[in-house]
């Protein structure tokens, strides 16, 4: 028996986060807050109205406009104490939602306007999140993945600054931003390096775009992981009578169990699926790919890990067994140690489920 969990079980439910951006979970009241600080203009003047704004515009189908909502969280993410504190409430927010394992991405370069240097940008998120995980009692493990944004030229600088911040709280790297036109190639060098580096990183890839940018961040940059990666269902056919066939590529990435940072209610604002319950997450789960779930951006979704479980509840009709599968998929697939890892594994999430199992 895996009989459906409650909204409220799914929220006591250990999780692990792979996939969220610092500056699209930052809380309405606290981007009003600091804007007023610094003079940045917002489209509205209460934290109500200000969320409602995130997720209308984040809702468009486009990308490139849901894109757009970030000049408003960056805008207000420009100083260290600004910084500190975005780390610190996104981890307690996390914490309060039942998550136990986080890795945070963000991008170094976007938040040096006021003259920060990028090891300031990192040592002010740092502070917050120790601060978050204090404060949490540590009951979550978070670290930092430092994203290059792919229309820029500063992948190189932003992959060496990962590796020397890796024993201090940055467990990889990533690259983030439209897909179109910026394929994951013109940074090969940043990748090159980090494999020599031994170090650990994720692309964004077939998200907006569709197999070849796949193709190219495993096949030629040598991803650990895909940022999405929803467009492998491309390359699986369904034929009449329910028969499933794979192309060559989705078949290596499962045989290889490259790991796929879902997000599904993110996907279906972006246009990258149409609904929840049309989302290639239930296909790939059924074929036993390595899927994970996660959240992307909390305030242009309005999500938070417990929401986007708990819709795939609904959606699929998952039990609790279902959720501890991705919990534990997300944990294997984490930049951290392995004996970290399995720690987490054994000490936290299978205890965890186990006991709301028996409840």
């Amino acid at each position: 028996m895996n009989p459906r969990p409650s909204r409220d079980v799914v929220r006591r439910a250990p999780k692990v986060l792979l996939h969220d951006h610092l500056d699209g979970g930052l809380r309405p009241a606290t981007v009003l807050e600091l804007a007023r600080e610094v003079g940045h203009e917002l489209p509205a003047d209460d934290a109500e109205s200000l969320g409602r704004w995130f997720a209308e515009s984040a809702d468009s189908g486009s990308l490139v406009r849901y894109l757009e909502t970030f000049d408003h969280t960056v805008g207000v993410m420009q100083t260290a104490p600004a910084l500190t504190r975005v780390a610190r409430e996104c981890v307690e927010d996390l914490a309060a939602d039942g998550v136990v394992y986080a890795e945070i991405r963000y991008a170094p370069e976007q938040h040096v306007t006021n003259g920060l240097t990028l090891d300031e940008v990192v040592a002010a998120v740092q502070e917050g999140f120790d601060q978050g995980v204090e404060a949490a009692g540590g009951t979550i493990v978070v670290r930092q993945l430092l994203t290059a944004m792919r229309h820029a030229a500063r992948s190189m600088e932003i992959a060496q600054l990962a590796v020397s911040w890796r024993d201090r709280g940055v467990a990889g790297f990533d690259i983030a931003g439209a897909e179109a036109g910026f394929p994951p190639t013109r940074h090969l060098d940043a990748f090159e390096y980090l494999q020599r580096e031994n170090f650990h990183f994720t692309i964004h890839a077939g998200e907006a775009f569709g197999l070849p940018s796949i193709w190219q961040a495993i096949q030629w940059c040598g991803a650990d992981r895909l940022g999405h990666g929803v467009r492998i269902i491309d390359d699986i056919t369904v034929h009449d009578g329910g028969k499933v066939e794979l192309g060559l590529l989705a078949s290596y990435v499962r045989d290889k169990r490259i790991p796929l940072e879902m997000a599904p209610a993110s996907n279906v604002q972006t246009g990258a699926a149409p609904s929840i319950a049309e989302h290639p997450i239930g296909l790939l789960t059924k074929l036993r790919f390595r899927v994970t779930v996660n959240t992307d951006n909390r305030l242009m979704s309005q999500t938070s890990m417990t929401s986007e479980m708990h819709a795939l509840v609904e959606a699929f009709d998952y039990g609790l067994d279902d959720l501890r599968w991705f919990t534990i998929n997300a944990m294997k697939s984490a930049f951290l140690p392995f004996d970290e890892r399995l720690a987490i594994i054994d000490g936290v999430i299978k205890p965890g489920y186990a006991e709301l199992a028996a409840r």
